[in-house]
């Protein structure tokens, strides 16, 4: 059956996923090998302005592009705030900690959101990258979550040291344990050097 394509509706087709973020740069080089490590990724093509990296399933998950005239990022002006990158499990979070931090990559903020237990690092032109699992066994339980009065105090979250986290996991702490957030009260937007 063919869609009604006249057919007036309350909301667009919502996509099935989301499929590649492209990066345009002025440091081409430089940005492939970091995404190269950074995501465990391979270069499906690469030329001298364009590279194509997958980690997964998917033909291209993310493209760095060196256009003419790019001029450094500006952290003061609109754009995007950030990628975020998903892991199957608390352990796998922090394993890929670990294995970047091996390469000299290094964390920018490490915070329990409440509906996620995240990580967060920059790229060499300042972009900011998310790497986060879920805390909750479903959607509709994080939603509830985000409905509570815990998260309406404190949207931003509470920080954790990967390293401690790495120790009680290592003693046998659950996963379930480690990733519920602890409350610290009213909490506004954190400056990120």
């Amino acid at each position: 059956m063919v869609a009604d394509f006249d057919k007036p509706t309350a909301k667009v087709t919502s996509p099935s996923k989301l499929a590649h973020v492209v990066l345009r740069t002025n440091n081409f080089e430089t940005m492939v090998e970091f995404y190269k490590d950074f995501l465990g990724a391979e270069v499906i093509y690469k030329n001298d302005f364009l590279a194509f990296l997958t980690y997964d399933e998917e033909h291209h998950r993310v493209a760095i592009a060196a256009f003419p005239g790019t001029k450094a990022k500006d952290a003061e002006t609109c754009g995007l705030e950030h990628t975020a990158f998903a892991f199957d499990t608390l352990e796998d979070l922090l394993l890929a900690y670990r294995q970047r931090k091996q390469r000299g990559i290094e964390p920018l903020w490490p915070v329990n959101h409440g509906p996620t237990t995240s990580i967060y690092y920059r790229d060499p032109d300042g972009n900011m990258i998310e790497t986060q699992t879920d805390n909750f066994e479903s959607p509709d339980d994080a939603t509830n979550f985000m409905r509570s009065k815990y998260y309406d105090e404190n949207p931003i979250g509470t920080d954790f040291d990967p390293e401690e986290m790495i120790d009680r996991l290592k003693s046998g702490a659950s996963e379930k344990e480690l990733k519920k957030r602890v409350e610290i009260g009213p909490r506004g937007i954190p400056v990120l050097g």
